[in-house]
């Protein structure tokens, strides 16, 4: 085939798609081609679904031949983070608690994908439920950062990630619930999108903590996520928290650029923030400097909360153990020794611990909303340093130093999204993140686009021929 599928980015293939310079069983054959070709080394995928893809792929060809494109997924093939559910397929979460549960209906997101004409490819690796710390041996890896194979790609929506920048499927979809999905994201030179709480549903899909669980797409473009979240996104009734969901038009105003838009610099988490990395540092700074340059408007702020963030955001831990207390009492063995401990934190948290980290988080709420009356969006780190080798990733505690830039955005459910910004000293992707106004995610996207524009980080890809071991 003369047309490199996997070196494209989900708007390359659907417009190859839709040219027809490629059919959709064609771009299923050479993703599940390079899966098997280099998987081994980056593990990924729990399951591939081969016989699925090429079925899917095989009807999303028939509806074009016939005139009946359903849009910019039809014909595309993605995969899924292996705790959303795909009728049929098993869907581990990383455990081997569920290393054979099967389940028998489609999670929303999934049905969307299936109505867009979606091709599934499969079930990507993930931490054990999404909680757990990297792994390179046992019947779960978490996979390997593709931009450097001994670093780990962060989580939990690891095998999304790898995935994804590894050009193993056209887009992914993760989820994110202290930074699971922008921290894997920044961590592989990906877009990660964590969309306002309660704009993508969550039915079907296997719980970490109830009150600050998202789903959202990892790609390698804005573009790329804006088209995925137009399509999983809005209310289901299997779902209360999507009731009052607002969908806007996340592609139509994608172009209209940076300019006019007013920007607050949390100018503290670059400056005099501890364990930030220098790299980090003055991408971020450069990039503030690209934004001005494309008209937007920049104003340092503070939210003096923001500090307490990760204090506020363990006591929800309450929520993961009562998921996990009936397993907990019945086969703990199932769970890894790293893991267990954690989970057992949530038992220790009282009522008042509970409750005082709710009335932190209406706190912070007050704080952000009086800076976004002020501006349009927030600015500042994606994550504090580049992609760790697996051996310094810190294996004790219960959220790394990095979701001080991530967890504030669960607790308040705002969309938020990273963008890579430039590579550090050893060549490894480095990203900005942008916050919004809760259900204002089109103007959050449309920001990263104006500087995905104006730059081209995001079109660096990682070298296959250094994915050996």
């Amino acid at each position: 085939m003369a047309l490199s599928v996997a070196d494209l980015d989900l708007r390359g293939v659907s417009e190859a798609l839709a040219r027809r310079d490629v059919t959709s069983v064609q771009a299923a054959e050479e993703y599940l081609g390079r899966i098997q070709q280099h998987d081994r080394v980056l593990r990924s995928y729990i399951t591939v679904m081969a016989d699925h893809a090429l079925a899917r792929a095989k009807a999303a060809d028939a509806d074009t031949e016939r005139g009946r494109r359903r849009g910019p997924l039809h014909g595309v093939p993605i995969a899924l983070k292996d705790l959303i559910a795909v009728a049929g397929v098993r869907m581990t979460s990383g455990s081997q608690l569920y290393a054979d549960h099967v389940p028998t209906r489609d999670a929303f997101v999934t049905r969307r994908l299936h109505d867009a004409g979606a091709v599934i490819l499969g079930k990507l690796a993930m931490h054990e439920w999404a909680f757990g710390r990297p792994a390179t041996e046992g019947p779960f890896p978490t996979g390997r950062n593709p931009w450097d194979i001994h670093r780990a790609p962060a989580g939990s929506s690891s095998g999304s990630a790898v995935a994804a920048a590894a050009g193993l499927c056209a887009g992914a979809l993760g989820s994110d619930t202290g930074g699971s999905v922008r921290g894997p994201a920044a961590m592989t030179g990906l877009v990660g999108h964590k969309p306002t709480y309660g704009l993508v549903s969550r039915s079907g899909v296997l719980t970490m903590c109830w009150s600050l669980d998202h789903v959202g797409p990892m790609t390698r473009s804005v573009w790329d996520s804006a088209a995925l979240l137009q399509v999983i996104a809005g209310t289901d009734p299997d779902d209360t928290s999507t009731r009052g969901a607002q969908v806007q038009d996340y592609l139509g105003g994608l172009e209209a650029g940076a300019r006019g838009l007013r920007l607050g610099v949390l100018r503290r988490f670059y400056v005099d923030f501890p364990g930030l990395n220098d790299d980090v540092r003055a991408a971020a700074l450069t990039a503030f400097e690209t934004l001005r340059a494309e008209g937007a408007t920049l104003t340092d702020v503070d939210a003096p909360s923001l500090d307490l963030s990760t204090a506020a955001w363990a006591p929800f831990l309450a929520e993961t153990y009562e998921y996990h207390a009936r397993n907990l009492r019945e086969r703990p063995e199932g769970y890894r020794e790293s893991l267990r401990p954690r989970v057992y934190m949530g038992a220790l948290v009282t009522a008042a611990d509970y409750l005082r980290a709710q009335r932190l988080r209406e706190r912070f709420r007050r704080e952000v909303d009086a800076l976004l009356e002020r501006v349009d969006l927030l600015v500042f780190p994606g994550q504090m340093t580049p992609a760790l080798r697996f051996e310094d990733f810190p294996m004790s505690g219960l959220a790394p130093a990095s979701m001080r830039y991530t967890a504030p955005w669960n607790l308040l459910g705002l969309p938020a999204v990273v963008v890579p910004c430039g590579v550090s000293r050893e060549g490894l992707p480095v990203s900005i993140q942008i916050v919004g106004r809760a259900f204002d995610d089109a103007t959050v996207l449309r920001l990263a686009r104006a500087y995905e524009r104006a730059t081209d980080w995001h079109t660096r890809r990682p070298d296959p021929t250094r994915w050996r071991l």
